[in-house]
């Protein structure tokens, strides 16, 4: 099942009787949320047709398990929701359930005709909509951190400006940094004997930025490291399940990591030459999830105006993004069909949305730029995250994090930091997006898109992110 990702040409089937339309295709029908038609459609391709290639067969594969995943991401009920938000706003109803549904603040979806909400959707309201907002943080101001225990990120920030500026470097600000990470498989969830293969993600050498990365243990010894030049690098392990007992996989390592800036002047910024071949895979649509849909040309039009200045275009782009995608949890990007449109439909996002989005923006605009992503670091906080890069001529790439966006301060140079800067305390283990694994991994991946928890399996199948545990540590050694 290595080529699931590729996308299948839609195979048109002839639904007698369903009221609806004589012809759907099993997408109109997930899309629709009518996932036992969508199964029977499939699996009825599955079983008459004898000229299906391999790809093709993987991608209906993998529609029924997407299918799945989904249903694992909405399995509240409304009750479940409404009694989740009574907690905040007592006098909540269903009336004003179906005005934040149709505002777009409440996800939901209708799955064979039952209403079903997305896992942290009562949680995302008081993210999304602007009054509830206001009431979460109003609930909960008592829960405010002391300032001056928490990390001064704009003081951070603001000295590696100082330190470019100074000494004329982009790269400055080092930090080493120790990696603790696990993954645990509980015990008999894989059959005794039977061999769990592992890949856990791992940073690659980034010249001046990411540096001196050094193994220091792993458990078991054993193991394969990616080559350098893996765009998403692991470190693959192997190991027997033994009955009654988890199978565990483990590696420690230290790496340095600097925080960039180039101080940019928006005069001295021209156009990009569209035919050097270095920048052209930056420039162009990349199915599924970077495609220049009349919806996404549209919005640009609207957010650019008459702008040509690439660098004052890029600016438009990420102060909208920044202005009207609040932040949410998202569901699992391998039940998305479109992460770029994702947020244009629904209005919110989590940071790969938002950065998915960004990057199309830009390169409907013609300006270069491309995924990257790992972990950040902000003492003692750590999570998850996705930014990216950008690309300015004559200053070249330079990292982005739409989702930091603009800062809330005065200073215009540290307000657009993030357009064409990144902090200290990053870990990248991503320089692209849906690019395969070393050794390649034989059944579907549980995250199809990016590359920060890990995948496990076994010659049975696939073990999703249920099936197993993972626990990163990390701690600051110099800086």
């Amino acid at each position: 099942m290595k080529s699931y990702q590729r996308i299948l040409p839609l195979i048109l089937i002839i639904v007698f009787g369903c009221g609806e339309s004589d012809r759907m295709t099993y997408h109109e029908w997930i899309d629709k949320g009518e996932f036992k038609k969508a199964r029977q459609t499939i699996n009825q391709i599955l079983d008459k047709s004898k000229t299906l290639t391999d790809a093709e067969r993987d991608s209906l594969l993998f529609q029924l398990e997407r299918m799945n995943r989904i249903e694992k991401d909405f399995t509240k009920t409304e009750q479940d929701v409404l009694q989740y938000i009574r907690q905040y706003i007592p006098e909540a109803t269903q009336r004003d359930m179906r005005r934040w549904e149709k505002n777009k603040a409440l996800e939901m979806m209708k799955i064979d005709g039952q209403k079903r909400y997305f896992n942290y959707a009562g949680r995302n309201l008081f993210r999304i909509d602007e009054k509830c907002k206001q009431i979460w943080q109003e609930h909960n101001a008592s829960d405010k951190p002391n300032l001056a225990e928490s990390f001064d990120l704009d003081g951070h920030i603001r000295e590696v400006m100082t330190q470019a500026k100074r000494t004329g470097k982009k790269y400055v600000n080092p930090v080493r940094l120790r990696i603790n990470y696990s993954i645990e498989v509980p015990a008999d969830n894989v059959p005794d004997g039977e061999t769990v293969k592992c890949w856990i993600p791992f940073p690659r050498h980034i010249k001046n930025r990411q540096t001196d990365i050094e193994i220091v243990k792993t458990q078991p010894e054993n193991y394969q490291l990616a080559p350098e030049e893996q765009l998403q690098r692991t470190i693959y392990f192997e190991q027997k399940a033994r009955s009654g007992y988890s199978t565990r996989f483990s590696v420690s390592y230290e790496y340095t990591q600097h925080g960039v800036y180039v101080p940019i002047e928006p005069n001295k910024i021209v156009a990009v030459d569209t035919g050097d071949v270095r920048l052209k895979p930056f420039l162009q649509e990349r199915h599924p999830h970077i495609v220049f849909t009349e919806e996404l040309k549209s919005l640009s039009d609207s957010i650019v105006g008459d702008e040509e200045n690439p660098y004052r275009i890029a600016q438009k782009l990420f102060k909208w993004v920044d202005n009207h995608i609040p932040w949410a949890s998202a569901r699992e990007y391998s039940s998305i069909q479109n992460l770029s449109m994702y947020p244009y439909i629904h209005r919110h996002g989590d940071c790969g949305i938002q950065t998915m989005l960004f990057i199309t923006l830009c390169r409907i605009n013609g300006i270069p730029a491309r995924w990257q992503s790992g972990w950040e670091f902000k003492p003692p906080d750590d999570t998850m995250h996705d930014w990216g890069m950008i690309y300015f001529e004559p200053y070249g790439w330079t990292p982005m994090d739409v989702t930091y966006g603009m800062r809330d301060i005065p200073d215009e140079k540290l307000k657009w930091f993030y357009l064409h800067g990144m902090d200290s305390y990053r870990l990248i283990f991503n320089d692209d997006f849906s690019r395969p694994f070393s050794p390649v991994k034989t059944h579907f991946r549980s995250e199809t898109v990016d590359s920060q928890r890990g995948e496990v399996e076994w010659s049975g199948g696939n073990l999703y992110f249920d099936q197993w545990k993972w626990n990163m540590d990390f701690e600051v050694l110099s800086n």
